[in-house]
């Protein structure tokens, strides 16, 4: 099954890209939201966890 799947995306010529692509998007992705972990503010995080228990 793989060998079958391996030779038709052999067959696509420019098809070397999205794994680049993907690995871009998903590292990018990740850094932002570490950014974003690391520079929000104490009072929203306490806000924001205690939601579920405010009724």
């Amino acid at each position: 099954m793989f060998k079958f799947i391996k030779g038709h995306l052999e067959s696509i010529t420019g098809i070397e890209i999205y794994p680049l692509i993907s690995l871009i998007i998903f590292f990018t992705f990740f850094v932002a939201l570490f950014w974003w972990v690391i520079t929000a503010k104490k009072e929203y995080i306490n806000k924001v966890s205690n939601l579920p228990l405010d009724h």
